[in-house]
């Protein structure tokens, strides 16, 4: 069993650069390939940014591409979200999750198996 835990979000001004951590526990847990996912209110869930196991794979969505990075300490148990240019369209409870049967990132909610309780990031100035 794994279990995550997000942290870093918070009340940001536009144009901020927040780093959402996602601390995991399990052993196994640097076999797996970790996402994150973002839910804004009123909306569906949606994919943000994936990583492999090793972290030599990364994928994102087109609406964060170039300005967010993914990243993973397997020695910490961690993956992180730098957040680069924020927008108040990036208001969301952001999600990290964990598929512990791929190595590799998919942008599909459905198959990761662990989730975290989610970090509520706001953008307003």
């Amino acid at each position: 069993q794994v279990q995550l835990v997000e942290t870093g979000g918070g009340l940001v001004q536009p144009g901020g650069s927040p780093r959402l951590s996602c601390a995991a526990s399990g052993r196994t847990f640097s076999s797996y390939a970790v996402g994150w996912f973002r839910q804004a209110p009123g909306k569906e869930r949606e994919f943000v940014a994936g990583i492999s196991w090793s972290g030599g794979t990364t994928t994102y969505a087109d609406s964060v591409k170039g300005r967010f990075a993914i990243s993973r300490d397997n020695a910490k148990n961690t993956v992180y979200l730098q957040m680069n240019s924020l927008k108040p369209e990036d208001t969301a409870v952001y999600y990290c999750a964990a598929d512990r049967d791929s190595t590799y990132p998919s942008a599909s909610d459905f198959v990761y198996d662990y989730w975290g309780q989610g970090t509520q990031v706001t953008v307003s100035s």
